[in-house]
Parts: C-alpha cells; sequence; structure tokens
C-alpha cells in the first residue's frame, strides 16, 4: 500500500533562513504521529510544506500519488481535497452555522447536490459529537464545540490525512484532552493525522511515535533527546 504521506530529503527556508534540512518522513494510513519542538522550531513551516503553503528548497513531498512540491498554484485545490488542516483558532465564520461552515468545504471543492451535502455533513457533525449543534453560531458554542466544528470541516471531504497545528493550544486542559481522544479516534477510522503540539503531556495521555523539531533537524522524539 502506498504511503498517505512521504518527505524525501526535505529542506525548508523562510525568507532565506533555514527552519529544517534532510527531513524524511513516512506516515500510513491510519497512522498518527506528534510533531513536537518548541515554538520557532519548524513544526508550522513543516505542515505549511506539506499543504502547499511553503515550497521546500529542496526534496519531495508525496500526499498519496500527489507530488506536493510539483504543484502549480492553480493545482493545489487537488491537494486541498485529499487533506484536511485544523488550526489553532478555529478560523470559523461567524456569520454561519455550524452546519453551512461545515458544509461550505464541501460547495467550494464542486459538490452541487445539496441532498448528498446536508447528508455528508450531518453524519460528520455526529461522528464529531456535534449533531445536537449543528444551528448554533460559533458565538453560541464553547471553544470545544469550535474546535470540533473545525475538525469536522477537514474531514467531511474524507481526507487521507489530516495535520493539525496545536489543536489544543487555546483549550483548558480538560476539553484539550477530549479533543486529543477525537483525534486518536479519526486515526482509528482510518485517516492518517500529523498533530503538532508542545504540550508533552499529550504523548503520556495518548501515546504515539513523535518527532522532534529542533536545531534544524527532525528525529524520531525519546525522552532524553528534549533533556
Amino acid at each position: 500500500m502506498a504511503p498517505v504521506l512521504q518527505l524525501k530529503n526535505l529542506s525548508i527556508e523562510y525568507e532565506r533562513r533555514p527552519i529544517l534540512s534532510g527531513v524524511s518522513l513516512t506516515l500510513q494510513k491510519g497512522e498518527l504521529v506528534y510533531l513536537i519542538g518548541r515554538t520557532g522550531s519548524g513544526k508550522t513551516s513543516l505542515l505549511r510544506t506539506i499543504y502547499g503553503d511553503l515550497r521546500p528548497k529542496s526534496g519531495e513531498v508525496h500526499v498519496g500519488d500527489l507530488r506536493v512540491d510539483m504543484l502549480k498554484q492553480k493545482d493545489l485545490p487537488f491537494l486541498r481535497r485529499r487533506l484536511g488542516i485544523v488550526f489553532q483558532d478555529f478560523q470559523l465564520l461567524p456569520y454561519r452555522t455550524v452546519f453551512e461552515n461545515v458544509a461550505l468545504t464541501l460547495e467550494v471543492t464542486g459538490w452541487r447536490d445539496r441532498r448528498q451535502i446536508r447528508e455528508r455533513v450531518l453524519e460528520t457533525l455526529m461522528r464529531v459529537g456535534l449533531a445536537g449543534r449543528k444551528d448554533a453560531y460559533p458565538h453560541e458554542i464553547s471553544g470545544g464545540e469550535q474546535q470540533r466544528t473545525c475538525i469536522a470541516r477537514a474531514l467531511v471531504g474524507a481526507p487521507i490525512l489530516l495535520l493539525a497545528d496545536e489543536p489544543t493550544g487555546n483549550l483548558d486542559p480538560e476539553v484539550g484532552t477530549q479533543i486529543l481522544a477525537l483525534f486518536h479516534q479519526i486515526a482509528r477510522w482510518g485517516t492518517a493525522v500529523v498533530l503538532a503540539t508542545h504540550n508533552l503531556r499529550h504523548l503520556q495521555d495518548r501515546p504515539a511515535p513523535a518527532y522532534l523539531c529542533r536545531d534544524g533537524n527532525l528525529a524520531l522524539y525519546t525522552s532524553s533527546a528534549v533533556a
């Protein structure tokens, strides 16, 4: 089976400043890995490179059968149909309901059948525990519910890969633990997940392989690596 994500000898610069070099990583269907490291260590830059927002200096990025680092700007929508992105700051549209925020993902990727859109959105909201909040607006729901809405928005198109950038950073610890459990459930459903976090407690609460960004490198994390 072909990997969901494959990074080959990747080097990343931002404004001519080296960020990461020699990065290689392979992720299969249903696998979840943590991406850890201090602020500014390159976690977000690596995620941006995977979803095509930052072109690497060298190396290869493959998502499914797409060679991301070779894609032209006009072809990025094809990539965005294969992956979902969850941000720390939610980025929900304030004047759309939970249902409408999630449905928008399908609408902008070419779905036209309103019945099919409704069925897919309702199914996804049920999976993330939000079926009863579909008609609420973002200001009417809690931070945890807003993040679940973001996760539903990322999942509704049935991506093969989910990227999450500090998804629990704005949540209190109890709610963050619930959101973390949801990402692990998503992996069990078959979607590969890369979860960037600075919270090492997540690795204790929900163990999974972790990769550490430090000193311009990416390496498999061990407890002694950040000592």
